[in-house]
């Protein structure tokens, strides 16, 4: 039987170990948090390395009949993730990485080693490739970029910028002197040419949607022009090249087929110290924080045990 006076023991006892026991609670909830909060953190910390687009190329893109049409997609930070090209009309994959997964000999993809391009290459290119394409890439949820084609007859009529340009024969047709895909180290010098086999009147440059701007405040930009028996030859110089100048450039003769070239402006070792560098603050801020749990679930276990052998030890006086 339990005496008046053992009750009152028992209760002065447990009041003695409210505030022990209070601590151990407050404690416990407080590494809930940090743990949690520290999660946040590593998951914010890992977003940095998910797959992006890099878009800076036109969502809509215009070819001709029978020639060569690229369609634009760059991925960064794309890892270990596969990137695909799928046909909306009919959802057909076309590509899956650098492999073709169609019947159809005209479709393959453009990507230079190390490189973050993955570009979708239609030769004689017809009318029936007109459509929704979309670069996907296989991240949880999926990531895609949707660009539409137009091919249209060689005998068109286009509008580029409200100036009226006529297709009208093989004999206006630009055409790009040397590769179509050009790399080359920032601060060097770009240098592209195009001929036109007429005497054109006129001979601009775009770089993407835009007029190449010989006056702006960037410098270091020359174009010089020479006409010879054969027709024209346009050669555009920038000098210093950054990242900026990375993109499409196309040669506009007037009253003639123009012809574009891509240009790569590369870093060499920078984006792979970068990443490394993200790892490793990763791989630290990890560390730090199991660590602080594995001591902190450790210390809450003595203290615990600790409490539970004073009262044993209460107890039993």
């Amino acid at each position: 039987m339990v005496t008046s006076s053992g009750k009152k023991q028992s209760s002065d006892n447990l009041n003695k170990f409210k505030p022990i026991i209070f601590f151990i609670l407050h404690l416990n909830s407080s590494i809930q948090q940090i743990s949690a909060s520290s999660f946040l953190i590593i998951n914010d910390l890992a977003n940095l390395d998910r797959p992006y687009f890099d878009d800076i190329s036109p969502r809509n893109i215009s070819a001709v009949v029978d020639e060569t049409a690229i369609l634009r997609c760059r991925v960064k930070n794309k890892g270990n993730r596969t990137v695909s090209w799928m046909r909306k009309r009919d959802l057909h994959i076309l590509t899956t990485n650098i492999y073709t997964y169609t019947g159809d000999q005209r479709f393959s993809v453009l990507h230079p080693p190390n490189s973050d391009d993955w570009d979708l290459k239609i030769d004689y290119a017809q009318a029936r490739d007109s459509g929704i394409y979309e670069c996907q890439v296989n991240t949880e949820p999926k990531i895609n970029l949707a660009i539409t084609l137009e091919i249209t007859a060689e005998n068109d009529m286009r509008d580029r910028n409200s100036e009226k340009l006529y297709y009208n024969s093989k004999a206006a047709r630009a055409k790009i002197l040397g590769s179509t895909e050009i790399h080359v180290k920032r601060d060097s010098t770009i240098a592209l040419a195009c001929s036109v086999n007429i005497h054109a009147s006129s001979v601009l440059w775009y770089h993407g949607s835009a007029i190449v701007d010989f006056d702006s405040l960037r410098g270091g930009i020359s174009l010089e022009t020479e006409k010879t028996d054969a027709g024209t030859t346009s050669r555009l110089m920038l000098t210093r090249a950054s990242l900026r100048d990375s993109g499409n450039y196309t040669c506009v003769p007037n009253a003639a087929v123009p012809a574009s070239v891509r240009v790569h402006v590369l870093t060499g070792e920078q984006p792979a110290a970068m990443q490394t560098s993200v790892a490793s603050v990763i791989n630290a801020s990890t560390v730090i924080i199991i660590t602080y749990l594995i001591i902190s679930e450790d210390l809450l276990f003595k203290i615990s045990n600790l409490a539970q052998y004073i009262l044993l030890h209460r107890s039993s006086r």
